[in-house]
């Protein structure tokens, strides 16, 4: 991860420090820290009792559960000093609160110390345990990514085991070791191929191919049916790649031509193997489902300073064709198997080293506390390098997103005088400055990325400083057309008014002896352009402005939310001021080919609603005909509810019915055959399949009374209370329909995870009382927990 300066204020002046109650807490290193990773026995480990994981209530509502006593350790722990037991509470005690004057006094004492990270002893290298020894230790972590540290003994301190891993509080700067001591497995390879023996058919003949071939073939066969299989580059790359290996392994092999390879019969097994993955029995799945868990236990968390933290995407990527994003030139070539060899482990030094796969050794261990991936490789498509690091809820990963939040709010602080500069250089008489003033202006006022030189074997993406002329048009008096492919082949294409010097800047950067094919800028780069904006504020690149005014604009268009309105309306709200901030990036995405299908059963729905509604209304007209004057909504028609919708409707009822009951039929026997009991008789599946054709006879015949949704009894008021909460729910299937149609063609998820400071949300769902998971996700929850303690009052 690369580092970047902190905000010119310390973060300790803006988050108050919470009291530490005496003890050591998780941010400030506990009594585990104090012994070497590399000298813990396995078999001191005690399980931690477990926090509910899967909880989405806020952290701000949670209230911390009574504090478990540890059980005491035995051990042999090296020259650990004995820890003060707290006297047992009786039955009919009751623990004392602290009051706040004693709270005050600990945390006054406490203040002058700092964490301390002890030196492994030299003697501590002859005592490494052995890599599965990590598993066996299970701090606790809590739900939203807290995280407990662990006693000496591998067991969760009692004094810890509630404290939430708070580093955001700590002020800690961004230089320096990232940790001082680091275990983890390692990463897992993808399995080998076994081969199924299967022919290609080429002109009609069986080939039988050599398994590093087949596999190669299978690879391609998986994919037909799909846009990549008739993607003309797709074919061409593949077919060079697949050849060159009938080349090296079957030297006689007579094939010559893509367009007479046939490669049905593989797909087809490969259809008879989904197929019978998807009739696993419930045991099998169960199987498979712990067999993976037992993999994410192992390999998906790492012990990071004595605490167990979550690991990221952890697996080498295995073997395939190459797809590559929009028209990549290198799309369909093989990309080769990873081995052991070309992977590099990065451990601390007191650690156990992983084991490699067997006859296999790692490329290089290296033991580097400056950096924060666990292991690297390259691929061999584009040469890039590979890491692995901790996932997105993690300490690292928290802090390196909360350094991008606050450069960006810092530079809230300097933009005015960024602007000023740059406008007063748009007639400087140095072109060169002059190229970098004006594209300044558009990666601020634009949200353009800062681009890069792309080689003739990459996709043909552009940013600000490599746009090319023919990519700007210009209209009089200050109009510009921006037509180009940006990051990840996405179109850019904007028609809008600029400042006059900026455009008239622009003409001149195109003028003769320029063609159309060459740079816009072509005295500007992205890191002379970075270069400078250093020079403005400290830690400060194009890249900033980026994050800066994705989260400003997202802070303005929320004033457009509804002080009085309902739940969805406000979430509508959040999101078309999201929105707002995709358009600005260019966050687009192809209208999903779900979409017609999607609005369907939405539309479906609503009538649905709008049905019941109305039967409600019928049956309350019936019995208090007078309410109309009252409540004359009741006598309303529900629009779109037509008799031809409601026979379709009724229809489409009794056979989702059919199904359902069907499936149940087959679930249940399922169940009892398992428990090695009789099955249900078919009768009596048949009898209630019966009763739905009779059904279903009655409403072809128009004899069908539909059964109002309520009880017989009701009195009026609970009918209008159901009245009203029906009339709810069609407004709020009404504002999903409007938000889904709007947003068909906008990606908003990728601007709420890299570019709106997390804070701002966190704030506005306390301030409109809207809960926090309707607009973060579990796994945002997770990522931003250090965001979750601004009150409804922060701006960015």
């Amino acid at each position: 991860m690369s580092s970047s300066d902190s905000d010119s204020s310390p973060l300790s002046s803006r988050v108050a420090r919470p009291p530490s109650n005496g003890k050591n807490g998780a941010g400030s290193g506990s009594d585990s820290d104090n012994v070497p990773l590399s000298i813990r026995s396995k078999n001191q480990s005690a399980p931690a009792t477990e926090s509910d994981s899967e909880s989405d209530q806020p952290l701000s509502g949670r209230v911390k559960a009574p504090r478990k006593k540890a059980a005491a350790a035995n051990g042999s722990v090296p020259a650990a000093a004995p820890k003060r037991t707290k006297k047992a509470l009786s039955p009919n005690e009751t623990k004392r609160p602290r009051t706040a004057a004693s709270a005050t006094a600990v945390v006054a004492a406490a203040a002058p110390k700092r964490p301390v990270v002890k030196r492994e002893p030299k003697a501590a290298k002859a005592a490494v345990p052995k890599a599965n020894a990590l598993v066996d230790r299970k701090p606790l972590i809590k739900a939203e990514s807290s995280v407990v540290a662990a006693s000496a003994d591998g067991s969760v301190d009692s004094d810890n085991e509630n404290d939430e891993f708070k580093w955001w509080l700590d002020n800690k700067d961004n230089t320096g070791p990232k940790w001082s001591t680091l275990e983890h497995f390692g990463v897992m390879f993808p399995p080998e191929y076994e081969p199924h023996g299967l022919p290609l058919i080429y002109r009609g003949q069986k080939i039988a191919m050599h398994p590093i071939v087949e596999e190669v073939a299978t690879f391609f066969a998986a994919l037909l049916g799909s846009d990549n299989a008739v993607n003309k580059v797709f074919q061409e790359n593949f077919f060079k790649d697949f050849t060159a290996l009938l080349d090296k392994h079957m030297a006689n092999h007579t094939v010559k031509l893509f367009s007479h390879c046939d490669f049905s019969v593989i797909r087809a097994h490969l259809d008879d193997e989904k197929a019978k993955r998807k009739s696993m029995t419930k045991a099998q799945k169960e199987a498979l489902k712990k067999e993976k868990q037992d993999i994410d236990d192992k390999y998906g968390f790492c012990m990071l300073d004595g605490r167990r933290e979550k690991v990221g995407n952890f697996r080498i990527e295995p073997p395939g064709l190459f797809r590559g994003r929009g028209a990549h030139p290198k799309t369909g070539m093989l990309k080769t198997r990873v081995l052991p060899e070309q992977v590099t482990i990065n451990i601390g030094s007191g650690a156990a080293i992983p084991d490699p796969p067997p006859g296999h050794s790692w490329g290089r261990v290296i033991h580097d506390n400056t950096v924060t991936w666990l292991a690297m490789w390259k691929e061999n498509i584009n040469n890039n390098t590979k890491y692995v690091f901790l996932a997105a809820g993690s300490s690292l990963k928290g802090q390196s997103d909360m350094r991008k939040f606050d450069k960006a709010r810092n530079l809230v602080r300097h933009v005015d005088d960024i602007r000023a500069q740059y406008t007063k250089d748009f007639k400087s008489e140095v072109m060169a400055e002059r190229q970098r003033a004006t594209a300044l202006y558009l990666i601020d006022r634009y949200a353009l990325r800062a681009g890069n030189e792309k080689g003739d074997d990459e996709a043909d993406t552009v940013g600000c400083c490599s746009l090319r002329c023919e990519h700007v048009s210009l209209e009089p008096p200050n109009m510009v057309h921006f037509d180009f492919l940006g990051k990840d082949s996405i179109r850019y294409e904007r028609t809008t008014d600029v400042d006059k010097q900026v455009w008239k800047n622009l003409r001149l950067f195109q003028k003769a002896p320029k063609s159309k094919s060459d740079m816009l800028f072509d005295r500007l780069s992205p890191t002379t352009l970075n270069t400078f904006l250093q020079t403005l504020m400290p830690g400060l690149t194009a890249k900033v402005f980026r994050t800066f005014n994705a989260s400003f604009v997202f802070q303005q268009q929320l004033r457009n939310t509804p002080e009085v309105g309902t739940e969805a309306e406000k979430i509508l709200a959040y999101n078309r001021a999201n929105r707002e901030v995709a358009v600005l990036c260019n966050h687009q995405r192809s209208v999903p080919k779900s979409f017609e299908g999607v609005m369907t059963k939405i539309e479906d729905k609503l009538l649905a609603v709008r049905y019941q509604r109305m039967l409600l209304k019928d049956h309350l007209m019936s019995i208090a005909p007078t309410l109309k004057k009252r409540r004359p909504d009741i006598a309303e028609k529900e629009d779109g509810v037509t008799p031809k919708w409601i026979k379709s409707h009724l229809l489409e009822t009794c056979e989702l019915d059919r199904e359902k009951a069907r499936k149940k039929f087959e679930r249940d026997n399922e169940k009892l055959k398992e428990a090695n009991e009789p099955a249900i008789p078919e009768s009596k599946l048949e009898e209630q399949l019966e009763e739905i054709n009779a059904r279903e006879k009655s409403i072809n015949d128009g004899t069908y009374e539909a059964e109002v949704p309520i009880a017989k009894n009701a009195t009026t008021d609970k009918i209008l209370e159901k009245i009203d909460k029906l009339t709810e729910r069609v407004g709020n299937i009404e504002v999903d329909k409007i938000e889904r149609d709007e947003n068909k063609t906008t990606a908003l998820s990728t601007s709420k995870i890299n570019y709106i400071d997390p804070r701002i949300s966190v704030a506005w769902c306390k301030k409109n009382n809207v809960p926090l998971e309707k607009i973060f996700n579990r796994a945002l929850r997770e990522k931003f927990t250090w965001a979750m303690d601004v009150d409804s009052e922060w701006t960015f």
